[in-house]
Order: structure tokens, then sequence, then C-alpha cells
């Protein structure tokens, strides 16, 4: 439940710019309101859900892992946790003073990974691990056992990715802006209609891939723009 909140913060998210413009509400102190309740919503939420995930897999005498766990694994994603959570707040106090409030053409694409997006690849991995759980509800297969770990080891491991990205330079467009707003050619909409069929039948696993890949388009594009640089490097 806490998961799919963050995802209708993201949801909402997304539409606030849109409603402050058209009712003519832009203001700075507005803007600043609005990385506050992001740090909640996509620093602090995602990193306690996860701490909250990995207590039960491990687990842990504590309700929630602390700094004091008793073995390294504990600690060290408690320690992603807490950068996850800093890097949220470096992030969104960069876009403010990068950024000009009100400017539609200021979102059109980011530099470094966009919070929302970082909050999303966390919870959708969340998401689906529950989702897993509830159909394999009792069985005690190796398989299942394996994809459990797999899953709750990748939440850590796609947030620590997320935080780096989030404080680096690497490009990443704006959904909403850039794939939902004006005209649109056929292979588009064709590629559109795929994506929501997907979502139709297998809602956590799509929900879950597509942030994913937009947190990796990050690090793919700057390997792209440095092998562009530099092609010699693809030979060696």
């Amino acid at each position: 439940v806490s998961a799919s909140l963050v995802l209708l913060g993201i949801l909402l998210d997304s539409l606030d710019g849109a409603v402050a413009r058209l009712t003519d509400g832009v203001t700075e102190m507005g803007g600043q309101l609005d990385s506050l309740c992001d740090i909640a919503t996509f620093g602090v939420a995602p990193a306690f859900i996860m701490l909250n995930l990995l207590s039960q897999y491990l687990g842990s005498s504590e309700p929630i892992i602390s700094p004091a766990a008793g073995h390294a694994l504990g600690k060290a994603c408690w320690a992603i946790a807490a950068i996850f959570i800093c890097c949220t707040a470096l992030r969104l106090a960069r876009f403010n003073v990068e950024t000009a409030s009100g400017r539609l053409g200021d979102h059109m694409s980011f530099r470094g990974l966009p919070s929302p997006g970082a909050a999303g690849a966390v919870v959708g991995l969340v998401i689906l691990h529950e989702h897993i759980e509830a159909i394999w509800q009792g069985a005690e297969t190796g398989a299942w056992s394996m994809l459990s770990g797999l899953l709750v080891l990748g939440v850590p491991a796609i947030a620590l990715l997320a935080a780096v990205m989030m404080v680096s330079a690497a490009p990443y467009p704006h959904m909403a802006n850039r794939y939902l707003r004006g005209a649109r050619s056929f292979k588009y909409l064709v590629r559109l209609a795929v994506v929501l069929s997907c979502a139709i039948w297998w809602l956590q696993e799509t929900l879950a891939i597509i942030f994913v890949l937009y947190v990796l388009t990050g690090p793919w594009k700057m390997f792209m723009a440095r092998l562009k640089q530099n092609p010699e490097e693809l030979v060696s």
C-alpha cells in the first residue's frame, strides 16, 4: 500500500506544475514547498519501504534495520537508504537553483535522474516482489526463494544506482511533457498501445521494467556519448 501511494505521488507530481500554470498560481514559495514534499514522497518514503522489506527478508530482530544492525548487509542497506535520501535532497536543491519556476521549456529534459523516477524504480521492484509473493504464497520452491532473494537484493542495488544518477549530469527526458504532449505519429501510438496492453495484463511487471529502464537510460547515454568521443576504446 505504501509503495502504491508513492506511485500516486508520482502521478500527482506530474500534474501539479500544469495545474499551477493553468490557475496562474506559480510562485517561488510553491516551488520550495513542492520540493519539500518531494523529499518526503520520493526520498524518505522509498528508503523506509526498502528498509522494511529488507528487515523482513533478513529476519532482523528490529522492525526496521538501523545503523546498529548485527550483520554487514543490514548496515550496508541502511547506508544506501541514507545516501538515497541525501541524493534526493541534493537533486531537488540543484533543480530549484538551475530551473526558472514556471517555464515549461525547462521541464522537457533534466540534468540528472528526476527524484520521481528514482522512487518509482525502488517501489516498482517492491510492488513486483509483493505481487509474486502473493501468487506463490506458501510455495517453498528453490526457484521462488532465488527469485525472491534477487528482487529483494535488487532493490538496494537499484536505489544506489538511482542515487548516483540523481546527482550526476546524465540527461533524462521529462516523460510526461516529452511523450504525452503535442501531436504524435502513428508509430508512436502503436508503441503506446503495446505498453498500455502490457500494463493491463502484467501491471506490476510492466511498472517495474519501465522505471528500471528509465533509470538505466542515463548510464547508457553517458556511455554512448563517451564512446562517440573516444571510438578507439571500443576496439581496445
